[in-house]
Formats: C-alpha cells, sequence, structure tokens
C-alpha cells in the first residue's frame, strides 16, 4: 500500500528542498519527523507539512499503522517562475527569478511494493 500527498507552488528554491527531501528518503516515519523537527532549513516545515499530510492520508484511508510507515519516496519537481525586474546602473535592469517547486511524498509500510 502506497499513499502519496503533493504540495504545489511552493515559494522556495527546488534545489534547497531537494538537500531536505534527500535527507529523508527511505526512512521510518517517525525518524523523517526527527530529521525535519530540528533542520534550520526555510524548506523543511514546508517538507513535514506534506510528510504530516501523506501519514493522514494513510492513517484515514487505509487504517495503516503510523509506526511501520516508511518514506518510499520524495521528489521535487520545478515550479512556476516568478520574473521581477531590479534597477541597475546606467538606466538598465536586471531580471529576478523566483523559483517555486512542487514536493510530492509517498508513504508505503512495506517499501518492495
Amino acid at each position: 500500500m502506497r499513499v502519496h500527498a503533493i504540495a504545489k507552488h511552493l515559494r522556495v528554491s527546488p534545489q534547497k528542498v531537494r538537500l531536505i527531501a534527500d535527507q529523508i528518503r527511505g526512512k521510518s516515519v517517525a525518524e523523517a519527523f526527527d530529521i525535519l523537527e530540528y533542520d534550520v532549513q526555510k524548506g523543511a516545515p514546508l517538507v513535514r507539512k506534506v510528510l504530516d499530510s501523506a501519514v493522514s492520508n494513510a492513517e484515514t484511508r487505509w487504517s495503516a499503522d503510523v509506526d511501520e510507515l516508511k518514506v518510499a519516496e520524495i521528489y521535487v519537481n520545478d515550479g512556476k517562475r516568478l520574473k521581477r525586474y531590479r534597477a541597475r546602473a546606467r538606466g538598465r535592469g536586471s531580471r529576478i527569478i523566483k523559483r517555486m517547486c512542487h514536493v510530492t511524498v509517498a508513504v508505503a509500510d512495506n517499501l518492495d511494493d
């Protein structure tokens, strides 16, 4: 049994969130929550919310035991990009790209699925 949750349009760079995703991939849910609780990066609380949602989906839909759940897969995709301009010297402007990402977390009670 594999249950997932998705968070879209998170206002943090995908590169930064991938660093967090690599830390919890394949770990048990309890261990992943501990890692995310004490991580100081901006994306950690956002990934924690998605993981909490996936665990909650598994509990309510499949009556899964939380102690046996593991992070089966987690991946971060690029989202939209906000394009802004900043004033520069001599009347010019430079482009600022503010990136967004989509985070998908899947939890499973058996990683062989």
